[in-house]
């Protein structure tokens, strides 16, 4: 499979500001210790499920399944990098639609920056790339890339919208759960 890097089928970036200095924020933490109920909590309906494992060769992973629009998709996220201010996720993403099953590359992006008065601004942002076996699933159902990603950015950039302040909820809750461990 190749991912087709220089065409975008979706973007989407949403902040939230959280009452936690970035001392106490750990992204990556976070991310790989976070409750599957918690997940449920952070887009309802949209998130099914999520879990963390490993690729075969010791890379952190992080699986999430959810709905965005009318696709069941579900997420293979390989950490590329992961620390306590940054993670990039990267994902060959299968995709359940009405009329077949296909794969996008989706990179996730989760950046906590320092912002005045001991708070931190918290970006979710997501970009997906189509595959050759999405472009091949687009010309077998009629549909050009053009409205794929119309479609893509309309659904994406809602689900995003609706889940990055309560990701950054979530982050808080750890932060300070954390902090009073200590």
């Amino acid at each position: 499979m190749k991912v087709i890097t220089d065409k975008i089928l979706s973007q989407s970036a949403y902040t939230a500001e959280i009452d936690v200095s970035i001392e106490k924020v750990d992204i990556a933490d976070w991310l790989f210790t976070l409750p599957e109920a918690e997940y449920l909590r952070c887009c309802p309906p949209d998130h099914i499920g999520s879990g963390v494992t490993t690729t075969d060769d010791g890379r952190r992973m992080v699986i999430n399944v959810e709905m965005i629009g009318t696709g069941l998709v579900i997420q293979h996220y390989v950490a590329e990098e992961a620390t306590a201010s940054y993670c990039r996720m990267n994902s060959i993403s299968d995709v359940f639609t009405p009329v077949g099953r296909t794969q996008v590359n989706v990179i996730w992006e989760l950046i906590a920056e320092s912002i005045e008065g001991g708070r931190t601004r918290y970006t979710n942002r997501v970009t997906s790339h189509p595959t050759d076996v999405f472009m091949d699933f687009l010309a077998a159902h009629g549909q050009t890339f053009e409205q794929a990603a119309v479609a893509r950015q309309k659904a994406g950039g809602d689900h995003n919208r609706r889940e990055t302040p309560l990701f950054a909820a979530s982050i808080a809750r750890r932060a300070d759960a954390k902090a009073a461990a200590k």
